[in-house]
């Protein structure tokens, strides 16, 4: 499986955490990673994401790119580990799969899966990682 993990766009500050929405250029950086994923192949992926907006907001940008719908997960909720993204990416049933989180959490999340350092992970980053079928 290819996984595709990704840290939220860029989000407005404020409370509750779980509200916090895009701006407007977190929404611009979010069209724009979901074309180039398109053309990079990930076409028809499946997207999971945090159930928090500013996850949502982008996996849905990233979703339309793609040719799909997103799931919100509450394994993708900050405090994610690579246990639980593996475990929501293997219920897709799909051989490439977009996944939307938080920082730390895609730092440490890349790291495990990919057995190296932990990368820096700007706002509307992404990692591909090749996983074992498990």
């Amino acid at each position: 499986m290819r996984l595709f993990l990704v840290r939220h766009a860029e989000a407005e500050p404020g409370e509750p955490d779980v509200l916090r929405k895009l701006t407007a250029h977190g929404r611009r950086q979010a069209r724009e990673l979901g074309a180039r994923l398109a053309a990079e192949g990930a076409g028809g992926a499946a997207v999971v994401t945090s159930p928090l907006l500013r996850a949502r907001e982008t996996a849905e940008e990233i979703a339309r790119a793609l040719g799909t719908t997103p799931a919100p997960d509450e394994r993708l909720a900050p405090g994610a580990t690579a246990e639980t993204v593996r475990e929501a990416a293997d219920e897709q049933s799909a051989d490439k799969v977009v996944a939307v989180g938080h920082q730390p959490d895609c730092s440490r999340i890349a790291a495990d899966l990919a057995g190296g350092p932990e990368p820096a992970f700007p706002t509307a980053g992404v990692v591909v990682i090749d996983l074992p079928a498990g």
